[in-house]
């Protein structure tokens, strides 16, 4: 083998060398990307907005591929989750579907309904309320305007009110007289009530000057006697 043999030789030894040290390192690349990223697994894109409360359904999501990893534990990544939900906020077209965002629609007993309305969030709820509570609903009314000798009274216009859900805080604006003092902050609170007692609780709203709920102990109904459901200030005047 003469010189120049031998030169070509080692030159293609070296380019073998070189394009195995190429290799190796693209391998170490890929693994350290694999081992950065992990593994993919599926997630659920909103395709559109949807409104709280509203039932949800597959065809309103859109399945993508993600490392499992960059998702947070509670991302939904089966979309059998949202049978029977409905959502509990507004969900916003291309956000990562959580399961936070979404709750089983409550089951309603035979001759019931829901009926949401707000609760101030100072005087009657203070975060101790959740779904399947019971509570007493309180209004209380002023004798402002009325005629007949009435008085202000306080009346539990619904024991053992069955909570199913509660909303998110909300800042409420003062309206009409009430412009002059500081916004609010409520919760709204749906009930399964019958046709009467939310007829009661939707006049209460509406009418009256405040709107309170007592919790009451688990297994522990109120029993209403005579007399138990109102009250007026001068009974203990009277006293």
């Amino acid at each position: 083998m003469n010189s120049r043999q031998r030169r070509g030789v080692i030159l293609l030894l070296l380019s073998v060398l070189c394009a195995f040290g190429a290799f190796v390192g693209v391998l170490s690349v890929i693994s350290d990307v694999n081992s950065k990223v992990g593994p993919e697994v599926d997630a659920y894109r909103i395709k559109a907005d949807v409104a709280p409360y509203t039932a949800l359904q597959a065809g309103q999501f859109e399945k993508i591929k993600m490392p499992k990893r960059w998702l947070s534990q509670n991302a939904v990544t089966d979309i059998s989750t949202v049978e029977g939900k409905i959502a509990v906020t507004q969900l916003r077209k291309g956000s990562l579907l959580q399961d936070d965002m979404i709750v089983k629609r409550p089951e309603l007993d035979a001759g019931e309904q829901e009926i949401a309305i707000m609760i101030d969030a100072a005087t009657g709820v203070a975060g101790k309320i959740t779904p399947g509570d019971t509570v007493n609903i309180f209004a209380t009314f002023d004798d402002e305007g009325k005629e007949g000798g009435e008085v202000a009274e306080s009346r539990i216009i619904v024991a053992n009110a069955k909570v199913i859900d509660v909303g998110r805080l909300t800042a409420l604006e003062p309206k009409g007289d009430d412009r002059d003092r500081a916004a609010t902050e409520a919760v709204p609170i749906t009930f399964a009530l019958n046709t009467t007692d939310a007829q009661r609780v939707a006049y209460a709203e509406s009418f009256a000057v405040h709107v309170r709920l007592a919790l009451l102990a688990k297994g522990s109904p109120t029993t209403l006697r005579p007399g138990d459901g109102q009250y007026t200030l001068d009974e203990d005047r009277n006293k």
